[in-house]
């Protein structure tokens, strides 16, 4: 694919419209083209920051009537049955605000963290150089990051598995030094960030799958870490080397 044809295509890439064998045409290419690859990554940035703004959380009825039903319930005295209604009305409403601002923030936040991973997976697709230390060996990458990332962590054995270790680099995550591991599954590359789990940096909590942007996502804490693979490989596969990087030992 020229990159005229990739740029007119890069819409339909994005929003998963395009057929398997565009898919993976497009992918290739975009390895090989650090301006398309920019470009791409400029395009997700807006579709996400366009679904962000439109996402709202919005309480059910229920929960709605459930409120004003347990604050009704409430005893109050005869003086105030005048005026009790409207402040019951808009206590009510603020406690709804209040749930909804601080499930959107929790939201809103994932969704960022998310979204920096990603932008760091697509920017080490497109690089020329994609890993700092390039080995298959586990024994070699791993040491290399002592001293450069303020943990350790384990690999897994892969020799019994269909995936390959092809290297590491150290990226910034959240300001903070985290490690990026590459592997590789037939024609499918995964990234694996691992960073510190601190308390300002919210959103990477306990197990989760997600489908973001055509990517694969599967996160989870593990021993003060937190882990994030994501890949353009099928959930099953990005589930299973999830899986591996749990139990290494």
């Amino acid at each position: 694919m020229t990159c005229d044809v990739v740029r007119h295509a890069l819409d339909a890439y994005v929003d998963s419209a395009c057929s398997p064998d565009q898919r993976s045409e497009i992918e290739v290419h975009l390895r090989g083209c650090p301006s398309c690859a920019a470009e791409a990554v400029g395009r997700f940035q807006i579709k996400r920051m366009t679904h962000a703004a439109a996402t709202r959380y919005s309480p059910s009825p229920e929960f709605r009537s459930r409120i004003e039903k347990n604050v009704l319930a409430k005893r109050r005295p005869a003086w105030a049955s005048a005026w009790m209604p409207r402040l019951v009305m808009a206590a009510a409403a603020l406690v709804l605000v209040v749930a909804s601002l601080a499930l959107w923030m929790r939201h809103a936040a994932r969704e960022q963290a998310l979204a920096e991973l990603l932008d760091l997976h697509v920017a080490t697709l497109a690089s020329a150089n994609p890993v700092d230390v390039v080995s298959t060996d586990r024994h070699t990458v791993k040491p290399w990051f002592q001293g450069k990332v303020p943990f350790t962590f384990n690999l897994p054995d892969l020799q019994n598995s269909s995936f390959k270790l092809i290297g590491g680099r150290v990226v910034y995550f959240q300001h903070s030094p985290g490690a990026q591991l590459l592997f590789q599954l037939r024609n499918h590359e995964m990234s694996v960030f691992i960073v510190q789990g601190q308390a300002s940096a919210i959103p990477l909590t306990g197990v989760t799958a997600a489908r973001e942007m055509a990517f694969s996502v599967e996160t989870w804490n593990q021993d003060g870490l937190r882990y994030a693979v994501i890949g353009d490989a099928g959930p099953a596969d990005i589930h299973e080397l999830a899986r591996l990087m749990r139990e290494a030992k």
